[in-house]
């Protein structure tokens, strides 16, 4: 599923996009981060798991040696984060994503879950391995309710009163990654990622998302281009938490 993230709270390094008022996000030339799912038919991830790796697997695209400095993605990362931030989750199975897997990416797992994310591509530059991808078919449950969020990791908040695709939901909350990981210092940003980057995906109770979106917390504000009207959907905590871990 596509998703557009069109405002959030400033972070607090200088390579936040959201710093640089002066930039025209959408004259920019347009950028997008394919992130491919697999979900075979005969046993498909759990929603919250699939979520939660989709998450993680922009967190380590970001933290990735060839994402930074002269590395060989560091252009296509940063024109993706002067223009508006795209991401779309397609997804793969047998055959497709083998494929994908073939070319240059990250592939991330979780307990079941497993998420490939590639490095930024033009709108209209897609790989025809990926494009050929459907973007419809990620529709996941949990068997269970997921239990309480895991202590001391970030949370990324969910927008308890949207009825979201499994893909659409990846788009959001890996959005609200990102918004965490600007927030960081690069010290803080290494230890999180020395950790595994832990994080927990839920939904917020009403009363407890009105108290988030009253917060300082960063936000995640979709443009509304596909599935959902413009407006709030992932409120991400977790700058203290991942400040708290040992380095």
């Amino acid at each position: 599923m596509t998703s557009t993230e069109t405002a959030g709270q400033p972070g607090n390094d200088s390579d936040s996009p959201l710093r640089h008022e002066e930039t025209d996000r959408d004259a920019a030339p347009q950028f997008v981060l394919p992130l491919v799912a697999r979900i075979e038919r005969a046993e498909p991830p759990a929603r919250t798991d699939a979520l939660e790796t989709a998450a993680r697997a922009v967190l380590v695209l970001l933290s990735d040696e060839r994402s930074a400095g002269d590395g060989e993605w560091a252009a296509a990362v940063r024109d993706w984060q002067d223009a508006r931030i795209r991401k779309v989750v397609r997804r793969a199975r047998g055959a497709e994503w083998r494929r994908a897997e073939a070319l240059p990416g990250i592939t991330v797992t979780g307990h079941r879950a497993e998420v490939r994310v590639f490095p930024p591509v033009p709108l209209d530059g897609w790989p025809k391995d990926l494009a050929r991808l459907q973007v419809s078919g990620t529709e996941l449950d949990d068997p269970e309710p997921p239990g309480a969020p895991a202590a001391g990791a970030p949370v990324l908040w969910l927008h308890p009163g949207l009825e979201m695709s499994a893909g659409k939901e990846m788009a959001q909350v890996g959005h609200g990654a990102q918004l965490a990981w600007w927030e960081l210092s690069e010290e803080e940003r290494a230890a999180w990622r020395a950790a595994g980057f832990p994080l927990s995906v839920r939904a917020a109770g009403r009363a407890q998302w009105e108290e988030l979106t009253r917060s300082d917390l960063p936000v995640v504000r979709d443009a509304g281009f596909t599935e959902i009207a413009p407006g709030m959907t992932v409120v991400a905590e977790g700058a203290d938490r991942v400040r708290s871990l040992p380095r």
